[in-house]
């Protein structure tokens, strides 16, 4: 039997704080990961913390099993004396049937529950574990007095998880997103690769042999390995008001297949992308920014149409209620990121 409706609002626990009804819509073109268990990296996150939408102490993969406790509590400490002002302070837990994740909510959400925006979950296989999660965050923000309803993103990294991304998004009024996980999800897959995002150079389309020269050189494309999924994920999200993203790109020197692979994630319809290092930062900004002339171009076109109605010619083209409602889009999220970025709000001329 189903649950009512009428129930999804509810506390699930007493005391706990009520559940959100939307999402709240900010600026998160980047999420920017950092190691807790690491000093140098750690006390650059004030600073960093001012150039990103989003920043995400990471306690899964990349630190080590000897820096796991670590981990924690130098992001508990982080948690406790950075001043993160606007900008979001996420975290990534261990992965439900790790022997951390437990300890990983219990102590997080008692000593900086207020202070965390997000739990990001790794390796989610279905609509049960966000069930899970969802009761277990209730009793502790029951128990430690926490205010806020922490949010939970879902991290698509196994074929389970993918085939059952509608069921995930409707799991809970938790559910703030959800991030694809290319790695890890080409090993469960058995996909051929060994690569953390982007193309494969043996992934390709070719053109037809010349009829009248069958032996030229024929033209080959490469192909997007995660268009497939990504498209998926966005329906999934977009169906509910969660935020979909791109997850990491793992060739940091390949800055130019970076911008390509978040390009394409942002022209689907992604929020923001995974920053694993500084360089990736500023590509992403300016991806997940949209292009001043499309602004300027939208709001040509909302000026011209007030209330979407009708149709209008511009330059030549046609413009009615759904070219409307996609220069809405662009526009609405070029009004979003000025509100914390300066440097864009002047390039829109707001």
């Amino acid at each position: 039997m189903l649950r009512s409706p009428r129930d999804f609002f509810k506390p699930k626990v007493v005391g706990a704080p009520a559940p959100l009804r939307e999402i709240p819509v900010l600026p998160s073109r980047m999420i920017h990961f950092f190691d807790p268990s690491n000093p140098k990296m750690a006390v650059k996150v004030p600073d960093i913390a001012k150039t990103v939408d989003i920043m995400l102490g990471n306690l899964e993969d990349a630190v080590p099993i000897e820096r796991k406790e670590a981990a924690r509590e130098g992001l508990v400490q982080i948690g406790k004396t950075v001043n993160f002002g606007d900008t979001q302070f996420w975290t990534r837990v261990n992965s439900l049937d790790s022997p951390w994740f437990l300890d990983d909510l219990v102590r997080l959400v008692s000593e900086i529950g207020d202070k965390l925006d997000v739990i990001m979950l790794p390796k989610i296989q279905g609509a049960w574990d966000i069930h899970f999660v969802d009761q277990l965050l209730a009793q502790l923000e029951a128990k430690y007095g926490v205010k806020k309803p922490l949010m939970i993103h879902a991290l698509l990294e196994t074929a389970l998880g993918v085939a059952n991304v509608d069921e995930i998004a409707n799991a809970s009024p938790r559910m703030q997103g959800m991030s694809l996980g290319p790695a890890d999800l080409a090993a469960s897959r058995r996909m051929k690769t060994t690569r953390v995002g982007g193309g494969h150079p043996d992934y390709v389309v070719r053109t037809d042999p010349d009829p009248a020269n069958p032996n030229a050189p024929r033209l080959t494309a490469q192909q997007d390995l995660w268009h497939y999924t990504m498209a998926k994920m966005v329906d999934a999200c977009a169906s509910v008001g969660a935020l979909p993203f791109y997850g990491p790109f793992g060739d940091i020197a390949d800055l130019t297949a970076c911008e390509d692979q978040f390009r394409n994630a942002y022209l689907m319809g992604c929020v923001g992308a995974w920053s694993l290092h500084p360089n990736q930062i500023a590509i992403a900004k300016r991806v997940f920014s949209p292009k001043p002339e499309e602004v300027v171009w939208a709001k040509r076109v909302i000026e011209a149409m007030p209330d979407g109605s009708g149709a209008v010619m511009i330059d030549g083209k046609m413009q009615d209620d759904a070219t409307w409602k996609q220069c809405k889009v662009v526009f609405s999220l070029a009004q979003l990121i000025a509100t914390r970025d300066a440097e864009y709000k002047a390039l829109y001329g707001f």
